[in-house]
């Protein structure tokens, strides 16, 4: 079964949630999964190497909207990459993104292709949410078709609602669906 890092920063936890989420659908298809974030905010929570990613099979990537950018602690560490980069090691394996901001048209899509750019550069094969996904036909919250969003509230206080929660599962089984037919 293939291995998969979901790696996530999150601020207010909604990121968190759908990292969660993402990495419980993809242990319940079997693979085998590592939590991992930019930066330990719990006692629980494991910080990113590059060998995480040298290990993996596969990616599920995920940060809040910053301006339509992913999140600054991101950026730092795929700004340390270019050494596997330039061994091609994350070549041919599949990555999928997703992200949460505080309002409807708070940047998720902008944000969704910005966490593309690292993994498109490392030529890694980038999937989004296909159309045969009902729930992207009609979501009024978060869900597109380059990856699982959410849209948290001006205050952060709104929970991943059920049509959210199937986009990200949609999205977790099609990265373990395509990451195991590779593996």
């Amino acid at each position: 079964m293939p291995e998969i890092l979901v790696l996530y920063h999150s601020s207010h936890g909604s990121v968190a949630a759908m990292a969660h989420e993402i990495a419980e659908t993809l242990a319940f298809h079997g693979a085998q999964v590592r939590l991992r974030t930019f930066v330990a905010k719990e006692a629980h929570d494991i910080v990113v190497s590059k060998q995480d990613l040298i290990d993996c099979d596969a990616l599920a990537f995920g940060t809040p909207t910053r301006f339509g950018m992913m999140a600054s602690q991101a950026k730092t560490f795929w700004e340390t990459t270019s050494d596997i980069w330039l061994k091609g090691q994350l070549i041919d394996k599949p990555a999928c993104v997703f992200s949460s901001s505080s309002s409807m048209h708070g940047g998720n899509e902008a944000t969704l292709l910005n966490l593309s750019l690292p993994l498109l550069h490392h030529g890694m094969l980038l999937m989004g949410v296909p159309y045969d996904v009902p729930e992207l036909l009609s979501t009024t919250s978060g869900g597109t078709p380059y990856g699982a969003t959410h849209v948290a509230g001006m205050d952060n206080s709104s929970e991943l609602t059920d049509t959210e929660l199937k986009i990200c599962r949609a999205l977790a089984k099609r990265l373990f669906t395509i990451s195991n037919k590779l593996s």
